[in-house]
């Protein structure tokens, strides 16, 4: 999505840039409640009362109210910013210093180009022998980014970040005073729970229910079969937080085996199950996909 080269000192990196995550949420297409066509969404003219294409579009910055100045691609490649084509690294820091929490946006995998693999690989084991992270800029995407320069794997992985003045002040919320009313046992109890609860973080033991559980439900239409529906939670009502704490510590001493044991179970989904009992049916017809009908609707 991006070429340039890593300005290291007198040193350049010649590089690629590759999104290093994907969206996998769920995401909805707007219907016609009538006819359940896909809307459109359309580039009018309020002016001329038309439609117009997407490649024919161009850019405007309004300098007043309905006052633009357009900026095309060729004026923007060359603004006169060495970030335009170059990640220009400022500084280097303890990445404990950033505070990753807000400051931390998009994740990016640098590439180096053949010229660049030694330079590359120079930046890689200075960054890993001085245990630092490097802080620098880039302009990409109609706007120049602070970013963060650091080890992952086998490559430099490029963060961008926030600037400051994009962050909002805590202060402006209405927060408990630091020291608080929280009586020593209370205070015993919660650290109990964290303890009993404390892991190696590992992603790959979570996963999606909300994408799974939409999955599902789509299927189940497909299906003309009535989705499982999830029962109403109880309305909590915690009056005695000592309480509390003590069912929630308690509920977490579950021995460890028997959480390996439940998670080495295999999950039987809704659909998992709708397959279970219509087997020898499925298996005598040709089995459509969710994103098989949507290739073929599209």
């Amino acid at each position: 999505m991006w070429r340039g080269a890593i300005s290291f000192g007198m040193v350049a990196i010649p590089v690629r840039m590759y999104l290093a995550t994907e969206s996998k949420g769920v995401s909805f297409r707007l219907l016609c409640p009538r006819d359940g066509a896909p809307l459109r969404n359309k580039r009018w003219c309020p002016v001329e009362d038309r439609e117009v294409g997407w490649n024919d579009a161009v850019r405007g910055f309004e300098v007043a109210k309905d006052e633009y100045v357009q900026v095309d691609d060729e004026d923007l490649d060359n603004l006169p910013l060495s970030t335009t084509h170059t990640i220009d690294i400022l500084e280097f820091c303890d990445d404990s210093e950033i505070d990753a929490g807000v400051y931390v946006k998009g994740a990016y995998y640098l590439e180096p180009e053949p010229v660049g693999v030694k330079p590359y690989q120079l930046l890689r084991k200075a960054l890993a022998k001085t245990g630092k992270v490097a802080v620098g800029k880039v302009a990409m995407r109609e706007r120049e980014q602070l970013c963060r320069l650091a080890l992952h794997e086998r490559a430099i992985l490029l963060n961008t970040l926030h600037w400051p003045d994009e962050i909002r002040d805590a202060g402006e919320l209405s927060l408990p005073d630091a020291e608080g009313d929280v009586h020593a046992k209370e205070l015993a109890m919660a650290v109990m729970l964290i303890e009993n609860l404390a892991a190696r973080f590992d992603p790959a033991r979570h996963r999606d229910q909300y994408r799974e559980a939409v999955v599902s439900l789509v299927e189940a239409k497909l299906a003309n079969q009535p989705p499982e529906r999830a029962p109403a939670p109880a309305i909590a009502q915690v009056t005695d937080l000592m309480a509390a704490l003590k069912a929630s510590v308690e509920a977490s001493r579950r021995p460890q085996a028997d959480q390996a044991e439940e998670d080495s179970q295999p999950r039987v989904t809704v659909a998992g199950r709708r397959r279970q009992a219509d087997q020898a049916e499925e298996d005598s017809q040709p089995r459509v996909a969710v994103a098989g009908r949507r290739r073929r609707a599209s």
